[in-house]
């Protein structure tokens, strides 16, 4: 079961890694896109009119492919003060159960999100000449990520492999900063 878990890790952070890359090559993109409508709102006073729908539809690709690596790693929101105050048995059920309620959001978010894709994809966006459904498919991926990472999160906690890169690892509290200096 570790060996099986540590290749499903391997792929998923392949996966991760590639959505990181897209997410900030979109951020990039998106600022272009942005310099360029201002430069030519305000320099030639004329206004490309693709240039605002494009960055939002690239926002949303950043947004949610970003949160998805975000919840895989560890790195979202949390209120864990009760965290400091339970026996590691009790910290992993509750990792557990976060993973299961993130994981039922983002079946909704497919679930959802495909519904409203299905819905717009007649549709198509004046200004890019492209279906409405590519304004949601970011919502249907980054979902789809997220469902992935929550399963692979619980299954490498079930098998017990440690999981310090996801966030909740402490059998070593000391900081990673420490650590290096050491």
């Amino acid at each position: 079961m570790k060996n099986f878990m540590l290749m499903v890790a391997r792929v998923t952070g392949l996966l991760g890694t590639i959505a990181l890359w897209i997410a900030g090559t979109g951020v990039v993109i998106m600022t272009a896109f942005i310099a360029m409508q201002v430069f030519f709102r305000y320099v030639l006073n004329s206004s490309l009119p693709w240039t605002e729908p494009a960055a939002v539809m690239i926002m949303g690709w950043f947004i949610f492919l970003g949160a998805a690596v975000g919840i895989r790693e560890g790195y979202h929101l949390s209120f864990d003060v009760v965290l400091y105050f339970v026996p590691e048995k009790v910290k992993l059920a509750l990792y557990t159960i976060s993973d299961i309620v993130v994981g039922a959001f983002a079946v909704g978010m497919v679930k959802y999100g495909w519904e409203l894709a299905e819905r717009t994809a007649h549709n198509k966006l004046p200004s890019l000449g492209i279906s409405g459904a590519f304004d949601f498919l970011p919502i249907v991926v980054g979902g789809c990520l997220l469902v992935l990472f929550c399963i692979e999160r619980i299954a490498r906690r079930a098998a017990g492999l440690p999981t310090s890169r996801f966030g909740d690892d402490h059998e070593d509290e000391t900081p990673k900063s420490t650590k290096a200096e050491a």
